[in-house]
């Protein structure tokens, strides 16, 4: 029997992720009807047997050939789930705890635990995250939330029966829609569901369902997974969505539960080569001179900060090979845009410049490294407003004004030789208590001086929902680099708590934080961020509001041309966003 491979905490019980321990029924497959197709388009169309014969078995191809591409690709994978309890209050559950894991996928013959470790928040040294034993490393059946970009490690016709269901348009991408059921004495671990078939080279973009039959006495979870063109004909897994919110298993106890996995960086090694010569040309020997106006040594100075930029260089270059930092890219420019104000309004010009980049990664957390200041996808996703952003960069930005280096060991070279899932031991940035204290204090009176002066009332209501939330949801408000907004019972930028509103959850109009995944698009081949820029959603009840929640993916898919890279990743479409954004 195929084993459950992690643990996720829900209440005191502990449950497999890959499978709970239940007794289940399961309807007899209904008898596949006589196939038609309906064109989208509202024009009628109809096709026979052998053509829709065909399409099924040139899906099945592409998905043989989907299976050979992974096994040479080894994207990062996020998963982040929360548990849920209905609120009577707000009338729709709400989180109760979180669990969150970070890996590289490999889909290679032989096994291989990737999990990325962290420090532990209680000072008992590293340990990982969660053991994710074959979780990242998937050689057999689909077990656990990364084994969801699997449609069936051997998909073929004879194990399935296939029921044409419609035609329909994922974004601009014309499908063909089928439910699909496995034969009786298929095996275990087949796909049950429908899938989505693109209608020019019949590659599957999205699948949705369960895995069936179950193996003795455990159930598979339900998820909808979706794929992405990231190169010319090249559909790869990008976004999974996963929930249960009525499975008894155990004493009667319900599971209830949201989560997303997102995968990056299948395109690493570009990455690495970015810095690297692509066309060297030698001149006819000469006499080569340093033509600037300044052909003289560093002085004792200028050489302490070229060797502390040598070490902050030396970081952001590893992180953004790892795949854990963004290219630079147009977010950056709003971040630098933000920081500026707060400078140009104080009268600040340091030296070397400072820079803004961004965290891949959904925990919440903000950090420098040298003169560059970080601040997590996750994070710019939740932020309510502008002013709460220049709270958060503020408070950076004043670690940077108060002179808190970066470790200069990093300078050496040797330092960044280290396994890529080993990052979070090897890799801390975070600040002591005093330190923290300083910088709250400094960043205060730099936003009083700032635009954004009369605009804190948010930023301030951001950090007392964040305090509120945090007992719930510690593994999103953990970071694992850098500092959390909360610190035992310290709260980063406490003071502006105090002239912000009362914070109220079940006010419609108050919005204090926003879903995660509303505001930054992924592309998962270059891993170039973008913002989402989306007519915003009115908000009629408080639970629409889903403050730092997960919500399920409805990317806008799009087709790329057979002759262009992709300059753009496809729109990522979340619930619905408060009005205002």
């Amino acid at each position: 029997m195929l084993r459950s491979l992690f643990a996720l905490l829900t209440l005191s019980v502990v449950f497999c992720a890959a499978s709970l321990f239940v007794q289940t029924s399961f309807a007899q497959t209904p008898p596949q009807p006589e196939l038609a197709t309906r064109d989208a388009g509202s024009q009628q169309a109809s096709t026979n047997a052998a053509s829709f014969d065909q399409v099924i078995d040139r899906a099945i191809e592409r998905e043989h050939f989907f299976m050979a591409q992974m096994k040479q690709l080894h994207p990062l994978v996020e998963t982040y789930l929360q548990n849920l309890k209905e609120d009577k209050d707000l009338g729709a559950p709400v989180p109760v705890s979180d669990v969150y894991f970070l890996g590289r996928l490999d889909m290679s013959e032989g096994t291989d635990d990737r999990t990325f470790t962290s420090p532990t928040t209680a000072g008992l040294g590293k340990r990982m995250l969660g053991k994710l034993s074959n979780v990242y490393s998937m050689k057999f059946l689909p077990l656990g939330f990364a084994q969801m970009v699997i449609l069936d490690q051997d998909f073929q016709r004879k194990y399935y029966d296939f029921t044409f269901v419609r035609r329909e348009f994922l974004g601009e991408v014309r499908c063909i829609a089928i439910d699909v059921a496995p034969k009786k004495d298929a095996g275990k671990g087949r796909f049950l569901g429908r899938i989505w078939i693109e209608d020019q080279d019949n590659n599957i973009v999205r699948f949705n369902g369960t895995y069936y039959p179950h193996p003795r006495a455990s159930y598979y979870l339900h998820f909808d997974s979706w794929r992405q063109n990231l190169r010319p004909g090249v559909w790869l897994p990008s976004l999974i969505y996963s929930e249960e919110s009525d499975l008894k298993y155990r004493l009667g106890q319900t599971l209830n539960y949201k989560a997303q996995t997102r995968l990056w960086g299948y395109n690493l090694k570009d990455l690495r080569r970015s810095s690297e010569f692509t066309e060297i040309t030698v001149d006819a020997p000469q006499v080569v001179q340093d033509q600037s106006q300044k052909a003289q040594d560093a002085t004792p100075i200028e050489a302490q900060r070229q060797w502390e930029r040598q070490a902050e260089i030396n970081v952001l270059d590893r992180l953004t090979q790892i795949g854990l930092l963004a290219p630079e890219g147009e977010i950056d420019k709003v971040l630098q845009t933000v920081v500026n104000n707060v400078m140009v309004t104080n009268n600040l010009d340091i030296q070397p410049e400072i820079r803004c980049r961004v965290l891949m990664t959904t925990p919440l957390e903000s950090f420098t490294i040298g003169h560059t200041i970080v601040v997590s996808r996750g994070m710019i996703d939740v932020l309510p407003d502008e002013a709460a952003l220049a709270m958060i960069l503020t408070h950076e930005l004043a670690h940077i004004v108060l002179g808190h280096h970066l470790n200069t060991k990093l300078a050496f070279n040797d330092r960044m030789f280290f396994p890529d899932e080993r990052t979070f031991e090897r890799m801390d940035f975070a600040r002591d208590r005093n330190e923290e204290e300083a910088a709250d204090k400094k960043a205060v009176e730099l936003l009083n001086n700032s635009p954004y002066k009369d605009k804190l009332g948010n930023a301030g209501l951001f950090l007392k929902a964040v305090q509120a939330r945090a007992p719930e949801l510690r593994n999103l408000i953990r970071a694992h680099l850098g500092d959390s907004l909360l610190n035992g019972n310290a709260t980063k930028m406490s003071s502006l708590m105090t002239a912000s509103p009362q914070f109220d959850p079940k006010k419609a109009d108050q919005v204090a934080a926003l879903p995660l995944g509303g505001r930054v698009r992924v592309d998962p081949w270059t891993n170039q961020l973008e913002l989402i820029k989306t007519k915003p959603v009115a908000i009629t009840t408080a639970a629409d509001k889903m403050p730092f929640e997960v919500t399920p993916f409805f990317p806008f898919l799009i087709r790329l041309g057979s002759g262009a890279a992709p300059e753009k990743a496809a729109p990522e479409k979340t619930a619905a966003a408060p009005t205002g954004q």
